[in-house]
């Protein structure tokens, strides 16, 4: 049977290999590169899931090509978003990691997948998911069984002992029978972590450089690890090719990881001048996640949220934006990241009319920020971010035009990924 399968693929023993697939995609402009101008009417060729030409509307149609007619419509770059958490839902009480197990977090997290994938993003990075459940999502849409992005997964995030991402609330038993031994004390036992976090097999590393709003600690959003701990995690990361992304709401700790080495802060509400001057002067990326504010404002008051959480939500909330928007006056690095499982998974493109609303952002550099930065970021230049030949056929419609309009992110039509027909 393998054999058979080995024919089919690349053509041995006189079997003729499979034809290559062709598509000529229609499109009455074309945004190549969010950074370039628009082209006009043209036509887009992908064969076997890559974009091999891109010609004006004059030039002929291969033989043979299946046409897709996207005549009325802008084709733009696959959308990109920098920090969901597919296995997550909105409005889920905290206790319910205490019976649902990791299949189902599985099924759970393929199926916010395909609600992702639908919405335009055909890349995401996942960042904190339970034990090997994001490696499970990631592995099995790179197979084709279930229809997703290409997925970037971290695992479970790196925290302190008792810290935001470690299992707290429940008696010390329950505690101990649900950690993810991903906790670590100074720098030698931060770096283990890293190592074994690689040897799982993670695209990138995650910490919680500080508190968190939702999780069930009172103790306020300031620095968790120490400045050498973390300066430990991003060297150990670096040096096996992995990239360290930050959960980080205090200035201090936004700061500090900045000056660690950290590449990317994640949310960073309440930084401050010295900590986005470290971010700049550390080439430090920045991943807004204003949707996650939408998320939680959208459920305060409402018995979602126990008493301690709901007084950190009001913190965060008093300073929706105004981070986003210093950074980006300063010249800090911007990809696009919602945080997708505070809110409902879908509607990721929503993030960008709040990032023009609050972050002050124009909808080039909007549309930027989740195409060619956010790749950037990612690491994955090569394969997406901007439609060129030979880079995936990761295609996304849309009516409108998104450089002038940045709602249109939230209105995607028709989407290509990876050369696969999606909707």
């Amino acid at each position: 049977m393998r054999m058979f399968f080995a024919a089919l693929l690349f053509g041995v023993a006189g079997v003729a290999p499979v034809a290559a697939e062709t598509f000529a995609i229609k499109a009455g402009h074309v945004i190549t590169d969010a950074a370039l101008p628009t082209r006009g009417a043209s036509t887009i060729i992908v064969t076997d899931g890559r974009i091999t030409a891109i010609n004006d509307a004059a030039v002929p149609i291969p033989a043979g090509a299946t046409v897709i007619d996207q005549s009325t419509r802008t084709l733009l770059p696959g959308l990109i978003d920098s920090h969901v958490h597919l296995t997550g839902e909105p409005s889920t009480p905290f206790w319910r990691e205490t019976v649902e197990t990791d299949e189902h977090a599985v099924a759970v997290g393929l199926a916010n997948a395909g609600k992702t994938v639908r919405a335009g993003f055909t890349t995401v990075r996942d960042l904190g998911s339970a034990k090997l459940t994001g490696f499970a999502i990631r592995d099995a849409i790179a197979e084709g069984l279930f229809p997703g992005p290409r997925v970037l997964a971290s695992g479970p995030a790196l925290s302190i002992i008792g810290g935001h991402g470690d299992v707290s609330g429940y008696r010390p038993e329950v505690n101990a029978a649900l950690s993810q031994g991903n906790t670590c004390t100074g720098a030698d036992q931060c770096a283990a972590r890293v190592r074994e976090a690689s040897l799982r097999g993670a695209d990138v590393i995650k910490i919680t450089a500080t508190g968190g709003v939702l999780s069930q600690q009172g103790r306020g959003l300031g620095q968790h690890f120490t400045d050498a701990e973390m300066q430990s995690i991003a060297a150990t990361a670096h040096g096996l090719g992995l990239k360290v992304a930050a959960h980080a709401h205090g200035a201090r700790g936004i700061e500090g990881a900045a000056r660690a080495g950290i590449d990317s802060i994640e949310h960073g509400t309440f930084a401050d001048d010295a900590a986005i001057k470290a971010m700049v002067a550390n080439k430090t990326w920045y991943v807004p996640t204003l949707m996650a504010l939408v998320g939680i404002d959208e459920r305060l008051g409402k018995n979602v949220y126990t008493p301690i959480v709901e007084k950190k939500v009001r913190e965060t909330l008093a300073l929706r934006g105004k981070a986003l928007a210093a950074a980006t006056k300063a010249g800090v690095r911007i990809a696009y990241g919602t945080d997708a499982a505070v809110y409902e998974h879908g509607r990721n493109g929503e993030e960008a009319s709040q990032m023009v609303k609050y972050g002050g952002m124009t909808p080039r550099a909007v549309l930027v920020s989740a195409t060619s930065g956010a790749a950037e970021l990612l690491g994955v230049t090569a394969e997406t971010g901007t439609l060129v030949p030979g880079k995936a056929a990761d295609i996304i419609a849309v009516d409108g035009d998104p450089i002038t309009d940045a709602g249109e992110l939230a209105k995607v039509r028709w989407v290509m990924a990876r050369g696969h027909i999606v909707n």
